[in-house]
């Protein structure tokens, strides 16, 4: 009777991951006589990694600020990187336009700490292409964080923001 060792099971295990591994391959994709389209070979005219629409290596955009590749406006998207600047990053997905800050507290106040949420809701340059959630916690008596009411403006403030710094990439855009 063969003995099974430490070893032989790790090769076995090792051996059986790559068996796994080998099977991800792409799907095979029946087709109808027709030529299906490559959807992630680039396009030999087009500037971007994706072809037409893809997302864009070097930043080209349409002058429209229709972002190339991106599913949300370039320019909210930026100007809300920009805008956001002063915070952390959690979290920032250009394809779904959502950009998540950590906690903040600014120097002035170190007793209260904000987080926002920003969504670029839209691929053009529009006044309700973008929303921010805006979040508030005080810190108790106690040590402990509790959330706090945020003044109803804060949020309109920040978007005011975004939108005034997205008109002035785009008027720079236009004007080169």
């Amino acid at each position: 009777m063969a003995r099974f060792t430490t070893d032989s099971a790790r090769g076995l295990a090792i051996g059986a991951g790559i068996l796994v591994l080998a099977s991800c391959g792409l799907p095979i994709v029946p087709t109808t006589g027709k030529d299906v389209p490559d959807p992630v070979r680039p396009k030999p005219d087009s500037p971007s990694v994706l072809g037409e629409g893809g997302f864009a290596i070097f930043g080209e955009d349409d002058k429209k600020g229709g972002a190339v590749g991106i599913g949300v406006n370039s320019f909210l998207w930026r100007a809300s990187l920009n805008t956001l600047s002063f915070m952390p990053l959690v979290s920032a997905d250009p394809f779904g336009g959502v950009i998540i800050t950590d906690w903040y507290s600014p120097s002035t106040n170190p007793g209260e700490r904000f987080k926002l949420t920003v969504f670029i809701l839209d691929r053009r340059l529009r006044a309700d292409g973008v929303r921010v959630s805006v979040f508030r916690q005080r810190r108790t008596a106690a040590g402990e964080w509790a959330d706090a009411a945020v003044a109803g403006d804060t949020a309109r403030a920040m978007e005011n923001a975004i939108l005034t710094g997205a008109r002035q990439m785009r008027i720079a855009a236009i004007e080169q």
